[in-house]
């Protein structure tokens, strides 16, 4: 059964090296240029996985990673951050925003198919789950 991924993401060029790597391993690769609108193709095509890039003008990635978690239908779909913020506290911000995931741009494209198809067996995780049981 071949994979989908939503790739969120305003750059075309960022967009075209991830397609292109992605779909060369049998991945359907969904593109979105702003964050409403991957929000929209996300409920559309219910993708195996999103990849977020965090910094996009208007709303960014952080915020529309909120936005999908709130959503019932859309929740159990892992969101990975792929940005370019890699200072120290960035991964742990995209983390607490709801991402599941953390990768660095620029992309190796020699790991980036396995590191994707990872993130799909591994699924969502459930930040809920950690917190309830320590209460």
């Amino acid at each position: 059964m071949t994979k989908r991924v939503l790739y969120i993401e305003d750059r075309p060029d960022n967009r075209g090296l991830v397609r292109r790597v992605l779909m060369a391993e049998g991945i359907e690769v969904i593109e979105a240029a702003t964050a409403d609108d991957g929000i929209a193709l996300a409920a559309q095509h219910l993708p195996d996985l999103i990849l977020m890039d965090v910094n996009m003008p208007g709303k960014d990635g952080l915020t529309a990673t909120q936005e999908l978690r709130g959503n019932p239908v859309l929740e159990h779909i892992p969101i990975i951050a792929l940005t370019a913020n890699v200072m120290k506290g960035d991964r742990e911000r995209t983390l607490e925003a709801g991402c599941d995931g953390y990768i660095p741009k620029p992309i190796d494209v020699d790991k980036f198919p396995s590191e994707i198809m990872h993130y799909i067996t591994k699924g969502r995780v459930s930040h809920e789950s950690k917190q309830s049981s320590s209460g």
